[in-house]
Formats: structure tokens, C-alpha cells, sequence
């Protein structure tokens, strides 16, 4: 059995500023740090955008101090709050496609990771999700060239609505032009999202959609409010993939809160 390590929305901000009181870096740290001691044996560790508040350079080289030492390899992809230029100009190393999007293929056994970038820099709403054609061709592609491994997608912007009204409005526009590519494959095992700071649960044409929590700041139960800014300090989070030849098994793991002592019932 394998294991991938999710991390989303972890939302650096320049040292000394918080969102709501917290540090996202210092919540960072300690659901990695938790993350390593229990899951050693993971093969490698995917955050799914949101990696800063602001889209800063020296947000992102305090991403870089904190992965510095991490023994994983460390996937990076890009969100809504999230700007690709000061991003490679701090991470270079991470693939892009030919038209200078962040997305890229991890291949582990007989499993297929597909890591896109759902990010709609180039338009004014910019926190909208949306993959032009450049992206959604090199996505054919890229199920075309797998024909026979399952398949696992991550984006930042969940392919689904989730009823919350905020967040479905700067949610992933475009998303069924990419369900129709998924559905046409058929060999799409499950999508991985965050954006929305909430573990959600659902299915995109069928296909198993999960959404995981922020390390940082939540999204409250407040599914009528138009807003997509609305804040609560609950438990920081992070998403645990098990991959076997069964099938694949996705947990989510509230890391912040106290370590209680395990009992045995009768």
C-alpha cells in the first residue's frame, strides 16, 4: 500500500502578519512536522495551491525555509491567491508545460498523478477557477499517453458545487469542459481539491471528488452567504491518499488538536 501526503491552502503571509491570529507558516510546520513523524513511509507529499496569501516572492521563500529539510518529495501546485511569475522565481525546478503552465505528471507504479493548474491569473476575476485550452489539450494528452494506470487529478479549484454560495462563485467556471475529458477516459479513480477550506465530499461525472481542509484558517457551515471570505480558527487539516490495488482510500487528519491517549473499548 502506498501513501501520498495532501496539503492545501496552507497560505504563507510575510513574517510577523497573521489571518484571523494565526501564522499559516507556523500551522504549516507543525501539520508537516505531524505528518512526517506519524506517515515516515509516504511516498511523497502534494500541496494543492494557496501556497501564499498574496502571491508575494518572500511569502514563497518562507515556503522554501520551511520545505528546506523535508525527506519527501514535495509537489507544488498554484491557486487562486497564488502568481506564477515570483512563484518560479523562487521554486525554478517545478515543471511547467510549454505554454508556462504549472502542471505536471508523477507516475508511482501503476498509478498516474495529474497535477493542474486551474489558476485564472490572466482574467480580472482572478479567484475564479478556469483551464484555458492550452491546459485542457496537454490534459488529453496526458490521459492518452496512460492508457491502462489509474488515475488520480488534483486540482486547487474543485470541479463540483458545494453549496456554499461564496466560494461556487469564484469556483471552477469551466470545470465540465474537463469532466468531459476525465469521464472520456475512464480510467479516472479520483479528484483531490482544496480552495474551499472544508472537507467535502462529492462526485464529478461520476467520478469520486474530495476536498480537504486548510492548515490554516476554515471556512465556517455557512452555506447561504454570498461571501468567500468568511473565516473560522477551527482545526488545521491535512489529506492522507492510500493507494492499493483495491482501490484508493482518502483520509483526512485534524492535526491541531490535542494528542489523547488511545483506549480500548468493550
Amino acid at each position: 500500500m502506498k501513501k501520498l501526503l495532501v496539503f492545501t491552502d496552507i497560505h504563507f503571509v510575510p513574517e510577523g502578519e497573521t489571518i484571523i491570529g494565526l501564522d499559516p507558516a507556523e500551522r504549516f510546520a507543525m501539520g508537516l512536522g505531524h505528518a512526517l513523524k506519524n506517515h515516515a513511509d509516504a511516498e511523497r507529499i502534494i500541496i494543492t495551491g494557496d501556497l501564499s496569501h498574496n502571491g508575494h516572492r518572500d511569502e514563497y521563500k518562507r515556503l522554501r525555509t520551511v520545505l528546506e529539510n523535508c525527506p519527501l518529495p514535495v509537489h507544488l501546485m498554484v491557486g487562486n491567491h497564488d502568481r506564477r511569475q515570483p512563484f518560479l522565481e523562487v521554486f525554478p525546478e517545478t515543471p511547467i508545460t510549454e505554454g508556462g503552465y504549472i502542471q505536471q505528471v508523477v507516475d508511482i507504479g501503476h498509478d498516474r498523478l495529474i497535477l493542474l493548474d486551474t489558476q485564472n491569473e490572466e482574467a480580472d476575476d482572478t479567484h475564479s477557477g478556469h483551464m484555458c485550452a492550452h491546459r485542457l489539450e496537454w490534459l488529453e494528452k496526458t490521459l492518452a499517453d496512460a492508457p491502462d494506470r489509474r488515475i488520480t487529478v488534483f486540482t486547487h479549484h474543485p470541479p463540483i458545487l458545494t453549496g456554499f454560495k461564496g466560494m461556487d462563485w469564484i469556483g471552477f467556471h469551466n470545470r465540465a469542459e474537463m469532466i468531459t475529458r476525465l469521464t472520456a477516459h475512464g480510467n479516472i479513480a479520483q479528484i483531490i481539491s482544496g480552495h474551499v477550506h472544508r472537507t467535502i465530499l462529492g462526485s464529478a461525472g461520476g467520478i469520486p471528488t474530495a476536498i480537504f481542509k486548510s492548515t490554516c484558517h476554515q471556512m465556517p457551515m455557512a452555506l447561504g452567504y454570498q461571501d468567500s471570505s468568511l473565516a473560522v480558527d477551527e482545526p488545521g487539516a491535512y489529506g492522507l491518499l492510500l493507494l492499493d490495488d483495491d482501490g484508493i482510500v482518502v483520509h483526512t487528519e485534524d492535526f491541531t488538536l490535542p494528542e489523547t491517549e488511545i483506549s480500548i473499548y468493550n
